[in-house]
């Protein structure tokens, strides 16, 4: 039997959803590209912080001993992209990996708080919202980096109507639900506020707390940053304009008397 070129690494179960969603249930999910230095402290951080939940450490095809550290940390679940595809590409695999009602995302660099999880957490699950995202307080950036942020966030909430003031605070939290609304390409995470107000879902954004950098290296300068937003702004605005958005769906009775 020959097998497709491309071969999905997730299972699809046919059928419609035969019960209301739930949400007791939380994974955390953190991508990480060659962050040896800081892979071990940021994953224990957060297990100590949600000892319940299902943490989901995405390596992103690194290419130093991330891969390796973080399938030595108890009560981790290691997963790894045998090749680099990005932050977004590690994000969605870990998305569609993870098990939870409730997924949230955080950056690996170790500057999100993961103590502001729970925040993000119990406003989903009350349903005050569907989507809660952090915002950054107090930055602890460099000044040229905290200035094109605030540029570029202008610039975004003009073209794609998100209404959010921080996109590039990567704590967020949403139903496992929400994964369906997403397409995988470079700058996903960028935009998922953008994504899911189209689709017409009500977000909460609170503060969060920010911090320096312990360990490692940010792997884009503000020149990259400038570049590829604009060149996703185009796309994005595009696919939100055709994107389909799938209602409820109802199966007829075939059967015959």
């Amino acid at each position: 039997m020959n097998r497709p070129g491309y071969v999905s690494p997730f299972t699809r179960n046919p059928g419609l959803r035969p019960e209301d969603p739930t949400y007791s249930s939380v994974s955390v999910v953190v991508p990480f590209y060659n962050e040896e230095e800081c892979v071990e402290f940021v994953l224990k951080e957060i297990r100590d912080c949600q000892p319940e939940a299902e943490i989901v450490a995405v390596d992103d095809g690194s290419k130093d001993r991330t891969w390796e550290i973080m399938q030595g940390i108890e009560g981790i679940t290691p997963l790894q992209l045998t090749e680099n595809r990005g932050q977004s590409g590690a994000l969605f695999a870990g998305l569609n990996y993870a098990s939870g009602d409730i997924l949230v995302m955080l950056d690996g660099d170790g500057q999100n708080d993961p103590a502001d999880i729970g925040k993000l957490v119990e406003l989903v699950k009350s349903q005050e919202c569907d989507v809660a995202v952090g915002r950054r307080a107090k930055r602890k950036d460099t000044w040229s980096r905290r200035a094109a942020s605030k540029i570029a966030n202008r610039v975004r909430r003009w073209v794609v109507h998100d209404g959010i003031s921080d996109t590039g605070c990567s704590l967020k939290a949403i139903h496992r639900d929400h994964v369906d609304l997403l397409v995988p390409f470079n700058g996903l995470h960028r935009f998922l506020p953008a994504i899911f107000t189209h689709a017409g879902l009500k977000i909460s954004e609170i503060d969060v707390n920010h911090r320096e950098r312990k360990a490692g290296t940010s792997k884009y300068t503000n020149l990259d940053r400038a570049i590829r937003g604009v060149y996703d702004l185009i796309g994005v605005s595009w696919l939100l304009k055709r994107k389909v958005i799938l209602p409820n769906l109802k199966v007829g009775d075939s059967s015959s008397e």
